[in-house]
């Protein structure tokens, strides 16, 4: 079985990003792996660690020559060869799902992982558009995983809870935090990863061209109320303060 775990560059979350036009201005920002994406290269290096018959682990990325940065991380990590199609055009979900399908069925992929929800989209769609796309089974917000034959099991986060699964291989998984935790590359691993395969193709390959267009953004700032409360009685302080929460900031319900 081979594995294909998709990697996103996104900035770090401590980093001071500024709007530009129509995007995000990212000249000088520090950018890391997409951490719900980081977690899908982990698991797939545990799967294979852990007894199932893995025959090769493939990172991809769609995006700017940046991106290849991204994959030489989680080639450091540990994945045997990446794909980097590499494009300036902002790709939506729907469309890059057309290219993970693409490259999911040229090369023989038993099983897709992507982030539950990417940060610099804010979006779940990726997952469920590749495996509509694909016909294959979808499990999402995974906490658990294994490999069994030609099944999967595992559990996930749903709505009432928490549930275990079995589906058929192969299929799409979409990972989050509690997964498991991500190794840190080696230094004998990240001069390894130099050596490894890094494919390069163009978004024209594939035929895709963004469905979604971005025509304006900006960042969302939000004033502050600057009230004092007098706390010389403490229960009408807590009162006043609940009001204010739940119907000025309404931060509460």
């Amino acid at each position: 079985m081979n594995i294909l775990t998709l990697v996103r560059q996104v900035p770090d979350a401590e980093a001071r990003v500024k709007v530009a036009g129509s995007g995000v201005d990212l000249e000088g920002a520090t950018l890391v792996v997409d951490g719900m994406d980081e977690y899908g290269v982990e698991e797939a290096l545990r799967l294979r660690e852990g007894g199932a018959p893995v025959e090769s682990i493939i990172a991809l990325a769609v995006g700017p020559q940046r991106n290849e940065d991204a994959l030489r991380t989680a080639l450091a990590m540990g994945v045997d060869r990446a794909i980097h199609v590499e494009t300036d055009e902002k790709i939506d979900a729907v469309s890059l799902s057309k290219v993970v399908a693409q490259i999911a069925q040229a090369e023989n992929i038993g099983l897709i992982l992507v982030g539950g929800q990417e940060a610099d989209w804010d979006s779940q769609a990726l997952g469920a558009a590749t495996a509509e796309r694909l016909g294959w089974p979808q499990l999402t917000w995974t906490n658990e995983l294994k490999v069994e034959g030609d099944s999967i099991t595992g559990r996930h986060d749903v709505d009432e809870g928490n549930e275990s699964f079995r589906a058929a291989l192969p299929a799409v998984v979409t990972t989050q935090q509690g997964l498991n935790e991500p190794r840190y590359p080696t230094l004998p691993n990240i001069m390894k990863a130099k050596k490894k395969e890094l494919r390069k193709d163009t978004l024209d390959q594939y035929g895709v061209q963004a469905r979604v267009r971005t025509v304006n953004a900006e960042i969302q700032t939000r004033a502050r109320l600057n009230k004092m409360i007098d706390g010389k009685d403490p229960q009408a302080a807590a009162a006043e303060l609940l009001n204010l929460l739940r119907n000025e900031a309404k931060v509460i319900a």
